[in-house]
């Protein structure tokens, strides 16, 4: 099934509110739009009788060495869109050997998120994204509870000083999970009751020393995700980020901004090489990977595809979204004359003359 047929599906089974929870975004998503149609700008400008059979696909990550360049963005609530949530997520990220970020506002805590990746693979990349909290004790203990699950990194989300106004949720009264769920990670922290949730409030006082304050208290390598700036790129580094992620955040916090991809060159010339860059926010292509990857990211994340399967087929879902977009990049790759990922370069990225659209955002 492709990526939009399994788009189609899922947007059948849902509940109509769950389904533009998801597909929603801020404002009057125009960056939502605006992260697709950016990848429409660029082409490749292939290389020719250089390419090898047998090709090496494997990005070298923070805590994930040998990865798929395509990694599960951290998503909320994958239980609202099956039964078996993100516990099939994990199942399918490790078997298809793509990093998992599992995050703050899962339905499902990490530790049961790691036991079920390690279902599928004997050595799965798990990450935890976490928002930093205004209590640092609460952050500590999120830190701590992800190092226990066996998490191999963490993504600080550093893009939201307040929560993004998602019109869609807005207009449907969606402001909170059913009876049922909860942010399961969020259970029992330090100053609630025993099993007592706590919220996850933003803050726009946080600053870069509070970031730093994170990489101090572990080991893990910790990664700052979302970053369009690159003068935000710099401090990232000079405050112990071991990776930068490009993100708008898949256009649910600012309508203002641009999209991802086109703040990707920048920064990476800004980290200079020190740390690995990613990005997230609008792929649907395995010629999206390939582009993302000649313009020097190390390898992508994918958001709303991986829910798309989830909710339309479980964990088979899931594999076929990734295993989709792991073979286009791979064809993709072939037909620019590459061995490996480092074989696109920037030079092989050109603007196209018109720019075509795809006929809206999925």
């Amino acid at each position: 099934m492709t990526l939009r047929a399994l788009h189609d599906a899922a947007r059948g089974a849902l509940d109509p509110v769950h389904y533009d929870y998801v597909a929603g975004g801020a404002g009057e998503e125009r960056v939502l739009a605006a992260n697709e149609r950016a990848f429409d700008r660029y082409a490749l400008l292939p290389r020719v009788l250089r390419g090898a059979e047998d090709r090496d696909t494997g990005a070298d990550l923070p805590g994930a060495r040998r990865a798929a360049p395509v990694v599960v963005a951290p998503t909320a609530f994958h239980r609202l869109l099956h039964p078996d949530g993100e516990r099939a997520t994990a199942r399918a990220a490790a078997a298809e050997g793509a990093v998992l970020i599992t995050g703050t506002a899962a339905t499902t805590a990490v530790a049961d998120v790691v036991t079920a990746a390690r279902g599928a693979a004997p050595d799965p990349a798990v990450w935890f994204q976490l928002y930093l909290h205004p209590r640092p004790e609460v952050t500590e203990a999120l830190v701590r509870r992800a190092e226990e699950a066996g998490c191999t990194a963490l993504v600080v989300t550093v893009d939201s000083p307040v929560f993004g106004r998602h019109t869609r949720d807005l207009r449907n009264g969606f402001t909170d999970l059913p009876p049922g769920y909860a942010a399961e990670n969020m259970r029992g922290l330090p100053g609630a009751p025993p099993g007592a949730l706590t919220d996850i409030p933003m803050s726009p006082s946080l600053t870069w020393r509070d970031f730093a304050e994170v990489a101090r208290m572990t080991s893990l390598p910790v990664l700052a995700k979302g970053v369009l700036h690159p003068a935000d790129a710099r401090p990232a580094v000079e405050h112990g980020a071991a990776g930068v992620i490009v993100s708008n955040h898949g256009g649910r916090q600012s309508d203002a901004v641009p999209a991802a991809v086109d703040c990707l060159p920048a920064v990476v010339r800004a980290v200079g090489g020190r740390v690995p860059v990613l990005l997230d926010g609008g792929v649907r292509r395995g010629s999206d990977v390939a582009v993302a990857l000649a313009l020097g990211a190390a390898a992508v994340g994918v958001g709303r595809p991986v829910v798309w399967g989830l909710a339309a087929d479980g964990e088979a879902g899931v594999r076929s979204v990734l295993a989709t977009l792991r073979d286009e990049y791979d064809h993709t790759l072939a037909l620019c004359g590459g061995r490996r990922n480092t074989d696109l370069t920037t030079d092989m990225v050109v603007t196209r003359a018109c720019v075509t659209t795809r006929g809206g955002t999925w």
